[in-house]
């Protein structure tokens, strides 16, 4: 059963990580995806970016796909996005708000122009993009779904993450409160929050065998997340099935959060 055939859904952050697998997996569930990424320059020696491959990943599934730089920490980019997905396909039914950066640093020292980049990309943008695709949605009339990527870090603390999980507990807060404001208007919206992904993210994080030998035995299903992992729980909480599901944060994490060990 395809659980989105006939949707239109947006993800943002979409080139690499959570944000590449949920617009594959969409794609794979029937829906026609537009991806926003940011400074995609991995192209080389004949090589595709990792935005080409995406796109042709989805185009082999049958599917149509757009692709459209820009930084969701401007304003603007939330409404180019909306109007090249209305252009394209005309609607908007799925916003996966998904963009977001982890440079770990120690608190103490930590750039301000790091902390303030972090707080603009992960919160402010999710922000913006939110209240632009929510604008398209009710002027549509048939309701729509947002589902935010928010994290574990948003229930716990990180010594290496004083200015990353005050971003991911904002954006499960918005998800709240946009469940309220536009709940009337048939517009659900939820987030997830993944444990240890295994993505660019943390590659470097996780390159140590000790970190990672230590990470995966915090999770009582003994692994790391992977990306599908993530995306197949954005795919239900988009779809049908989950209609009366709203205003919910889903923990994947593979137990990680309730082991207390």
């Amino acid at each position: 059963m395809k659980l989105l055939e006939g949707k239109v859904l947006i993800v943002t952050g979409g080139s690499r990580g959570i944000g590449r697998a949920i617009a594959v997996e969409a794609a794979r569930h029937g829906a026609d995806v537009l991806i926003n990424y940011y400074r995609d320059n991995d192209a080389g020696y004949g090589r595709k970016t990792a935005i080409d491959e995406v796109v042709g990943e989805i185009e082999a599934l049958g599917r149509r796909v757009v692709a459209l730089e820009g930084n969701v920490a401007d304003p603007q980019t939330g409404l180019r996005l909306v109007d090249a997905a209305v252009q394209a396909f005309g609607k908007v039914d799925v916003l996966a708000a998904n963009a977001g950066i982890c440079p770990f640093h120690a608190f103490l020292d930590i750039p301000l122009e790091d902390f303030r980049r972090t707080m603009e990309v992960n919160l402010h943008g999710a922000f913006y993009v939110t209240q632009a695709v929510a604008r398209q949605m009710k002027a549509q009339g048939h309701g729509g779904a947002i589902v935010a990527t928010s994290s574990i870090s948003a229930l716990v603390g990180g010594g290496q993450q004083a200015h990353y999980t005050p971003t991911k507990a904002g954006v499960h807060s918005l998800m709240q409160s946009c469940a309220v404001a536009l709940g009337p208007y048939g517009i659900r919206c939820n987030s997830v929050m993944p444990g240890t992904i295994a993505t660019d993210l943390n590659a470097e994080d996780l390159a140590s065998p000790e970190k990672l030998a230590y990470m995966k035995g915090r999770v009582p299903l003994g692994r790391l997340g992977e990306p599908v992992d993530v995306a197949n729980c954005v795919v239900f909480l988009a779809s049908d099935l989950a209609r009366y599901v709203n205003g919910a944060a889903l923990l994947v994490d593979g137990g990680l959060f309730v082991n207390l060990q």
